[in-house]
């Protein structure tokens, strides 16, 4: 099978075909993503990131993937994190509030 172009799943079109052309404009956004294996890690810079340009985001900040094993579904529905992807996680959230003009939740804590 040759190679696919990287890119972000149906329903993530599905909904960005439902959201108006400029519904981000002047917003900050934190792309997320997961996938099944390493083969997708450059979906969020080199195909989210321009669809979220085109809809105007004034700041797109530094996106985070991880890859699907490391979230787990509790038996109540809550996620866990596996360790290391819950630290880079934080860190993406901090960028992200220190973008938004707000305190980190990390340096809060420490």
């Amino acid at each position: 099978m040759p190679n696919s172009p990287v890119t972000y799943s149906g329903v993530l079109k599905a909904l960005l075909d439902l959201i108006p052309q400029c519904a981000l404009t002047g917003k900050t956004v934190l792309p997320l993503a997961t996938g099944g294996s390493t083969a997708h890690v450059l979906a969020i810079d080199y195909a989210l990131r321009p669809v979220l340009n085109s809809m105007g985001a004034a700041h797109i900040v530094q996106g985070w993937f991880t890859l699907d094993k490391d979230i787990t579904v509790r038996e109540d529905g809550s996620l866990a994190l596996a360790p290391a992807t819950a630290e880079a996680l934080g860190q993406g959230v901090d960028q992200f509030s220190a973008a938004l003009g707000r305190t980190p939740v990390l340096a809060a804590t420490s």
